[in-house]
C-alpha cells in the first residue's frame, strides 16, 4: 500500500505542477471552445469506399452549413441552427449515401464531444471539451474527419472567420507557433478532466 502511495505522489505533484504552469493557457484554451462550433464525422468502416463516401458525405453537409450558419453571430445562434437543422443535415447525409450506392443508416445529433488538439493549415485549435454536430455513418467505425462549422473556417477555407468571435488575443493563441508546446500540456489536463467527468 505505502509503495502505490509514492508511486502516486510524484505523479500527483506532477500534475499540479502542470496545472499551475499552464494555468493561464488553459483558462484560455476553455475560453477558446466556449466559441466554437465543430463537425465530427465517422465513417461506417477503414474500407477505401466507406472513406471516400466520408468524404462525398462531407462536402454536400457543408454545402448546406453556408446556408445553414449564415446569419450566426455567435456560437449559441450555431449551436441552435443546426438543432433546428438537424433533420435537414440528416437528408442531405442520407441522399448523398444514396446516390453512391450504399444503404447506411445516418445517425446525427449535437453534443459536447471531446477533441484532442488539431493542427490545421494556418492555426490549431486546442483539446478541450467543443459542442460539435456529430454524424455517424452505418456503423461508425472507421476513421473520424472533423472540422469547424462556426465561424466558418472548414466552409470558407481560411481563419479570417475566427475575427469576429474570438479576441486578439485569443486569434494570437491559436495561429502562433510559439503555443504548439502549450498546447500539449493543456491537452494533457483536458484529457485527465475529461477521463474524470466521465467516470
Amino acid at each position: 500500500m505505502k509503495k502505490k502511495i509514492y508511486i502516486f505522489t510524484p505523479i500527483f505533484l506532477s500534475i499540479v505542477l502542470l496545472v499551475s504552469a499552464a494555468a493561464p493557457v488553459i483558462d484560455m484554451s476553455e475560453n477558446i471552445s466556449t466559441k466554437v462550433f465543430r463537425l465530427h464525422i465517422l465513417a461506417n468502416s477503414d474500407k477505401p469506399g466507406d472513406q471516400e463516401l466520408k468524404l462525398k458525405v462531407r462536402d454536400e453537409i457543408l454545402l448546406l452549413s453556408k446556408e445553414v450558419f449564415e446569419n450566426c453571430r455567435d456560437v449559441e445562434d450555431a449551436i441552435m441552427a443546426a438543432k433546428n437543422n438537424l433533420e435537414s443535415f440528416k437528408k442531405t447525409a442520407e441522399k448523398t449515401i444514396k446516390e453512391n450506392g450504399y444503404n447506411y443508416t445516418v445517425t446525427l445529433e449535437t453534443q459536447k464531444e471531446y477533441f484532442n488538439t488539431r493542427h490545421y493549415e494556418g492555426f490549431s485549435l486546442p483539446a478541450g471539451i467543443y459542442d460539435c454536430l456529430k454524424i455517424e455513418i452505418g456503423e461508425g467505425k472507421g476513421k473520424n474527419w472533423w472540422c469547424v462549422m462556426f465561424p466558418s473556417v472548414c466552409i470558407s477555407g481560411c481563419t479570417a472567420d475566427f475575427d469576429e468571435v474570438l479576441s486578439d488575443e485569443e486569434k494570437e493563441f491559436i495561429e502562433s507557433d510559439k503555443y504548439i508546446v502549450r498546447f500539449k500540456a493543456v491537452e494533457i489536463y483536458e484529457s485527465i478532466k475529461n477521463k474524470i467527468i466521465e467516470s
